[in-house]
């Protein structure tokens, strides 16, 4: 089996650097089919061999689209991405300023919404030739692969080492945010796109508990709301298996599908610990992010204060395919809690009384419905399933004041692409500093190989002899 899947990855290699669309399409089906059945060390050298293609010239757009959704495939079947996930969102930075080219001389050209990016068409080429004269096929040729790109980058980046390289780099970072948030509307994917992308922004926070006086340091990676972080820090804060704080420790199930499992229908209603403040008083709601937490001197503060109501909310991640968690890394000696305690604004009362009209105004609580949600299948699919909270968009970025350069797409040569081809025993190149992962916590989430991942191909891509789109 292992002979027959690197057979059919070096011809799907051999494919996409001949630019052949009658062998291409098979040899993604081959792939596919095999990398299921396969040790994961085997995935990890067809992807280590997709890295090359992904960065360079050697294939055509359509190609290097089709590969980055192939890539993202093996990932979401447990195979650790290696250096394809930064590539996959070098690659999305690329073209993702060439679609806002056209998004945006789509606009001056007559407005109305753009075509979707597999129904593009000569007409809607011409349209924009008028704004852009000679960039007008790049710019559409980066808006017509532009999904298949956001969704391979959105599958890297829920992978720990793929977010870690994010933080790393702040400009790849604000790059790809200010992307995310002006295709967002337009293309659904990118939602996700910037969600995981302010998952990133936050990793630690300083956490002070109001009853006890006690303060501390805590670590986090995966938390897709503060529904999440709430029910984390309840297990690693409350009760004799935590911190020692006041109250009723979370139920086991609960904990569970906030970290790497599927909810428990009978155990789907979690019950709240604390009203979550930040340090100059104002609420810090559950439906909102980690990133969104106000800090003080660059750090994250958070006050757990007595709650104003019961609240409930449903067990499960924003991010199904997310692995989250939370633990200590230590706890303030009492005088340095006590320095922090003067900088935090004192208690106020649980429900604010009517003639404090400056005071946030109360939510209704949130209730738990009884029936479970839907199932979210992971995968490339265009459907996504109601996320379990709705979580605030993040502020738009600055625009840019400069239109974009539209990027020059690569010309395919024959040229074989440098690294290394997936019939060599050699072992897989690890991903440069992981993110840190808790002691006893380590481990690859299960993969969900046979979910029928792999999207068809764009409207005539197979048939062109140039792999381009049909109008070309």
């Amino acid at each position: 089996m292992v002979d027959e899947f690197r057979r059919a990855f070096q011809q799907l290699i051999d494919a996409s650097v001949a630019t052949d669309p009658r062998h291409f399409p098979p040899a993604v089906h081959t792939v596919y089919v095999l990398a299921s059945r396969i040790p994961a060390s085997e995935r990890e050298l067809a992807l280590e061999a997709l890295a090359p293609l992904l960065s360079g010239d050697h294939a055509a757009p359509g190609i290097i689209a089709d590969l980055s959704v192939v890539a993202g495939a093996l990932v979401e079947m447990g195979t650790d991405p290696g250096p394809t996930g930064p590539e996959v969102l070098h690659r999305l930075r690329t073209m993702g300023k060439g679609a806002i080219v056209f998004v945006r001389a789509w606009e001056r050209t007559g407005g109305g919404p753009p075509p979707d990016p597999d129904s593009v068409t000569a007409d809607a080429e011409a349209r924009v030739a008028a704004e852009l004269g000679t960039d007008a096929p790049n710019a559409t040729m980066c808006w017509w692969t532009i999904r298949r790109h956001g969704l391979a980058a959105r599958t890297m980046l829920g992978e720990a080492s793929v977010r870690a390289l994010v933080r790393r780099t702040p400009s790849l970072h604000a790059e790809l945010m200010a992307i995310a948030n002006q295709l967002s509307d337009l293309l659904n994917e990118f939602d996700e796109v910037r969600a995981l992308l302010r998952m990133t922004e936050a990793t630690s926070a300083l956490v002070m508990d109001r009853h006890s006086q006690r303060a501390f340091r805590v670590l986090f990676d995966g938390i897709g709301d503060n529904f999440q972080l709430h029910t984390l820090l309840a297990d690693a804060l409350v009760g004799p298996r935590g911190q020692g704080l006041a109250g009723d420790p979370p139920d086991p199930r609960w904990v569970a599908a906030f970290r790497d499992s599927d909810p428990d229908p009978a155990a789907q209603t979690v019950r709240g610990w604390w009203n979550l403040v930040a340090h100059d008083g104002t609420w810090v709601w559950n439906e909102g992010v980690p990133a969104e937490i106000p800090t003080v001197d660059g750090e994250p503060v958070l006050v757990l204060d007595e709650q104003p109501y019961p609240r409930s909310w449903n067990a499960g991640r924003r991010h199904p395919q997310v692995r989250g968690w939370l633990e200590v890394e230590s706890e303030l000696p009492r005088e340095e809690a006590a320095l922090w305690w003067k900088r935090v604004a004192p208690a106020e009362p649980a429900i604010p009384s009517d003639d404090e009209g400056e005071h946030t105004p109360i939510p209704e609580p949130v209730l738990a419905v009884d029936e479970p949600e839907p199932g979210r299948v992971r995968g490339f699919l265009a459907e996504e399933a109601p996320a379990p909270a709705p979580t605030p968009a993040a502020p738009p970025a600055e625009p840019w004041t400069e239109p974009f350069p539209v990027p020059p797409l690569p010309t395919p040569d024959t040229r074989p692409p440098a690294g290394p081809r997936p019939a060599e025993p050699a072992p897989p190149t690890p991903s440069a500093d992981p993110a840190p992962e808790p002691p006893g916590r380590a481990g690859r989430r299960p993969g969900t190989p046979g979910t029928g991942i792999l999207p068809p191909l764009p409207p005539g891509v197979s048939k062109s002899a140039n792999w381009g789109p049909t109008w070309r």
